[in-house]
């Protein structure tokens, strides 16, 4: 008799991380979401998840004075698994949990990726302002049959919100020039659109992470409490293709280069 397959347990959404000094009311949210698998209904790892926490914490340190939390997503399962998307529904309920519990409240989504991916994706959700895509794994058009009618992945949902990939040159995992692609197109349905590049960092970027983490940082809070972007964010929304789209990312950035 063959055995049931046991039911995925709920996505959740991970303790929020704030800084001590945070006003009490919550004026924005950042919902993390970590890296997953092509295809695979096992749990998610607890590596991924705690991979994020790093970043939520230095976000919410960031966004302290204009009352900013940080979750990160806990995923039903840890894979993409084709047509049925299962992470991008899951930054899509979490986006819904945000809004139930916090109200009308400024969202933004960065991913990892396959949250990476997951975050562009779901990055047309009413409530969302902003998609932060870090080494998005993003297939050759059609590659998993869970693009639009055309084998790509979808962009025009995209338009009001704010958008940055970030990727590094090196990325083993996922391609770079994938996500140059996608910006591209991006680009054309929304100039709020931007992409840095990190010259001979691989895909956890962990090898320029004070400059990862300091560029996250500026459009998270400018994109979400409308701070003013450090010069070098604010060129690359600016800039036409490909200008804009491969912006490289400097050392130092987040300390010598504001303004």
């Amino acid at each position: 008799m063959a055995q049931r397959a046991l039911p995925l347990p709920a996505a959740r959404l991970g303790r929020a991380v704030r800084s001590a000094g945070a006003p009490t009311a919550v004026s924005g949210v950042v919902l993390l979401l970590p890296d997953g698998e092509p295809d695979s209904h096992r749990r998610p790892s607890p590596f991924s998840y705690a991979f994020q926490l790093p970043l939520a914490r230095a976000l919410a340190r960031a966004g302290q004075e204009d009352g900013l939390a940080a979750h990160v997503v806990r995923y039903r399962c840890r894979g993409w698994n084709a047509t049925a998307a299962d992470l991008a529904t899951d930054a899509e309920w979490a986006v819904d949990e945000v809004v139930r519990r916090y109200g009308d409240v400024p969202v933004c989504l960065a991913g990892h990726g396959m949250g990476g991916r997951a975050a562009l994706r779901a990055g047309g959700h009413a409530a969302v302002d902003s998609v932060l895509a870090m080494a998005p794994w993003l297939p050759e058009a059609g590659a998993d049959g869970s693009n639009g009618a055309d084998g790509a992945e979808p962009v025009k949902h995209l338009l009001g919100r704010q958008v940055l990939l970030v990727h590094g040159t090196n990325d083993a995992r996922t391609d770079p020039e994938l996500s140059f692609r996608l910006a591209e197109r991006a680009k054309k349905a929304n100039r709020d659109t931007c992409r840095f590049e990190v010259h001979s960092d691989g895909h956890a970027l962990r090898q320029h992470r004070a400059e990862v983490t300091a560029l996250a940082a500026d459009f998270v809070c400018g994109s979400l409490f409308g701070r003013a972007y450090a010069r070098p964010v604010a060129d690359a929304l600016a800039a036409p293709p490909p200008l804009g789209l491969r912006m490289p990312l400097a050392a130092g950035f987040g300390k010598s280069l504001r303004g």
